[in-house]
């Protein structure tokens, strides 16, 4: 069977997943959950049975459920390894998990729906100052480690992390010229077919105003 991607197509935790399926060339049904819809579909008791924490996404595969889109990313990578997501040297894969959970850890929960919902009439602001926080400490990691891509020059989970990231902040209209370095992985990588399919502008829950 299928795997089945419970997901949103502007969640950038959900959009890492549809990278990751496509970077692997594997199939998968995707079921929208509408995070604005009804006060937010993720909080029916028919998806908190999926996902107690009534977030996206949300992946059933091999006969369980994952959620939490780095722990989906890593089952993926340990059960199906081609191409491989991770590098083999022990210290670029140090490398990838530290910017993967700085975007992962220290961005993107903190400028997520929900804390935004929480915040009011000054979440721009409170959107832009996390990013703009989080990409200060990105940017000279990056500078050091990047070659095409963001650890040398093989695609990897910090790149899946990476796009949709500068996507938020694109959104959220942060000044991207203070970041150079992301600023060219993620033009470089917003060209390969894994991460245009997948983007939200061209999934089938993309509304019709938003749609490429």
């Amino acid at each position: 069977m299928q795997p089945v991607l419970y997901g949103y197509f502007r969640s950038s935790c959900s959009w890492r997943v549809r990278i990751a399926f496509a970077l692997k060339g594997i199939e998968y049904e995707q079921k929208s959950v509408n995070l604005i819809k009804d006060g937010g579909q993720q909080l029916t008791d028919q998806f908190k049975a999926i996902n107690p924490m009534q977030q996206v996404p949300a992946v059933t595969i091999d006969g369980i459920t994952l959620s939490q889109s780095l722990a989906i990313i890593q089952y993926i990578e340990e059960t199906r390894p081609e191409p491989r997501l991770l590098p083999a040297d022990p210290k670029q894969r140090g490398q990838v998990r530290i910017i993967c959970d700085i975007i992962a850890s220290g961005i993107q929960p903190l400028q997520n729906l929900y804390v935004l919902q929480k915040i009011g009439a000054d979440k721009v602001q409170w959107a832009q100052h996390f990013i703009n926080r989080g990409f200060e400490a990105l940017e000279p990691i990056l500078k050091q480690t990047a070659g095409k891509y963001c650890i040398g020059d093989e695609i990897s989970m910090a790149d899946i992390c990476l796009v949709p990231q500068v996507y938020n902040a694109e959104r959220f209209k942060v000044d991207m010229s203070q970041f150079p370095t992301i600023r060219r992985l993620n033009q470089t990588l917003i060209e390969i077919d894994a991460f245009k399919a997948t983007h939200p502008s061209c999934q089938p829950d993309t509304p019709d105003d938003l749609q490429a």
